[in-house]
């Protein structure tokens, strides 16, 4: 069984499960969900929610591979995205893309649990974790259910993602923030920390984190992805093929 057939075999396993149906989904559906890779292969990837090393601190249910998948359109213009950053020394890592929707009924839950503490430093050192909802920062309906969107960083040329270590980082108001370093290109504050200082346009890092940002948004934008303010790393295909759905099947790691 092919790549392709066996990513459609559990999406079908998967969407029948949820609709109850005994019939066959769209073949469009099928036809659309890809892995990453298969389009973009010079993409990097880095499953962060198939670990640990996130704010749940645990690995987040539906996570089963540590591959990206989602849909081939979306696939096809972040190759094209990483084409031009190639031509200016840059590549892409990209650490989240199609969530099913019982990841995002787990981070509802993580929210909910106050005791659960364990992460805050890390990811949410300044806030209350069951505010980060309300901020904009999770929804209880995701884009990323949806396909077509993508939490991504840049890398240089050349580099390659590196196990996270931990430092500090002193902002222009003078607070101390944890500072999550992979390789990646320094963006001024970590992906997935829900901190002001990683919305666009933040006042609290320096000129040099805005140029990077601004790098990673003109590309994203110039091939029709659209970002959202309080996440640097957080972009969406604005003509997206399902944009009223949120999806839930898992994506096999077995190859």
């Amino acid at each position: 069984m092919t790549r392709h057939q066996k990513l459609a075999a559990g999406f079908i396993a998967q969407m029948l499960s949820i609709s109850g149906c005994t019939s066959t989904p769209p073949t469009p559906a099928l036809d659309q969900f890809i892995y990453l890779t298969d389009i973009a292969p010079d993409i990097q990837e880095c499953v962060r929610y198939a670990t640990n090393q996130n704010f749940m601190g645990d690995v987040v249910p539906g996570y089963t591979s540590q591959r990206i998948s989602c849909t081939r359109k979306a696939a096809e213009r972040l190759n094209d995205v990483q084409a031009d950053l190639s031509r200016q020394g840059y590549g892409l890592v990209v650490y989240d893309g199609y969530r099913p929707q019982r990841a995002v009924n787990a981070f509802v839950a993580w929210s909910r649990n106050e005791s659960d503490q364990h992460t805050k430093d890390h990811y949410y050192p300044t806030l209350p974790k069951g505010d980060l909802f309300k901020l904009g920062y999770l929804f209880e309906k995701s884009t990323h259910s949806r396909g077509s969107t993508f939490d991504l960083t840049l890398i240089p040329m050349g580099q390659k993602v590196t196990p996270i270590t931990t430092t500090t980082r002193t902002l222009k108001n003078g607070e101390v923030i944890t500072f999550l370093d992979d390789n990646t290109l320094d963006m001024g504050s970590s992906f997935d920390l829900f901190h002001e200082v990683s919305h666009h346009g933040s006042p609290l890092i320096d000129k040099v984190y805005h140029e990077h940002r601004e790098i990673l948004r003109a590309a994203m934008t110039k091939h029709g992805f659209k970002d959202i303010a309080c996440e640097w790393w957080h972009y969406t295909l604005k003509d997206e093929p399902y944009p009223d759905t949120y999806f839930d099947f898992v994506i096999e790691n077995s190859l």
